[in-house]
């Protein structure tokens, strides 16, 4: 079996594999400090709940955006997994030609999600992340990673108006039926919904004429989920699609891993 994590800016998810099968899927809270014990603790009650002892494990693989916690929560899957997890970083083979002007500036989780939806679904695609930024990044057919843009997530958006605003309240993120509003909180609703379905849309579409070419588009993220069920411009939501990606990425590691044995045999 497979432990794969993401570990993003508001949440760390942890999913289980089981051959290619997700038997588990289990989500903790980024921004509260812990310690190694805790992080172990959790992992194994993650275990637990699947009915997945943690010697059926074969290998750890993580992907991290947050540094400062990277050395508690390494520690803890060597003492309570006893696996040296295999993290996201340069020397891991993704699959995926990263054109960026600098492409160690590139977060790991939009290259995982990158490999995810080119493995998934084919290039060229437009790979949506809807979390506490969004991004929008494209992959041509061959795997390249070529353009990205980067915004406020909608919960980002929502928090910046209810803690610089003394007057606007904490509201729930969801569309209201109209944008006809009449009281503050649809009217909060209203603005945040249709104005980020507007702005999705017009990032795609704009995608789409400066390529000068057509191409699948793949959304992911805990709130991507509203955004598809309100535009046609998204053609997929995967709300797995960081775990494939990180899925895949193991394949090839192990692949590699496989092969250096196979030589050092030879030799």
């Amino acid at each position: 079996m497979l432990v794969v994590i993401d570990i993003g800016n508001t949440n760390i998810t942890v999913g289980i594999y089981k051959q290619n099968r997700l038997i588990g899927n289990y989500r903790l809270t980024t921004k509260m400090k812990r310690t190694s014990d805790e992080y172990g603790f959790m992992i194994l009650n993650f275990l637990n709940a699947t009915n997945v002892k943690k010697e059926d494990i074969k290998d750890v693989i993580v992907a991290s955006v947050v540094p400062k916690i990277m050395h508690s929560f390494l520690n803890s899957i060597r003492k309570y997994m006893h696996k040296e997890p295999i993290v996201i970083g340069p020397g891991i083979r993704t699959g995926i030609s990263i054109k960026a002007e600098n492409p160690k500036a590139v977060g790991a989780d939009r290259i995982v999600d990158a490999a995810g939806a080119f493995y998934e679904y084919g290039g060229p695609c437009l790979v949506i992340d809807f979390g506490t930024a969004t991004t929008y990044d494209f992959v041509d057919e061959h795997g390249n990673f070529e353009y990205g843009v980067i915004t406020l997530g909608l919960e980002t958006n929502a928090q910046a108006m209810w803690t610089q605003a003394a007057k606007l309240p904490e509201i729930e993120i969801k569309k209201p039926k109209s944008i006809l509003t009449k009281t503050t909180t649809t009217s909060m609703q209203a603005g945040l919904v249709y104005g980020y379905i507007g702005q999705s849309e017009y990032i795609i579409k704009q995608f789409k004429k400066e390529l000068g070419t057509n191409m699948k588009v793949i959304a992911t993220g805990g709130l991507g989920k509203i955004i598809y069920r309100n535009t046609d411009e998204i053609d997929v939501y995967d709300r797995d699609l960081t775990f494939k990606g990180l899925k895949y990425i193991y394949e090839k590691y192990n692949e590699d891993r496989e092969r250096q044995e196979l030589k050092k045999q030879k030799k």
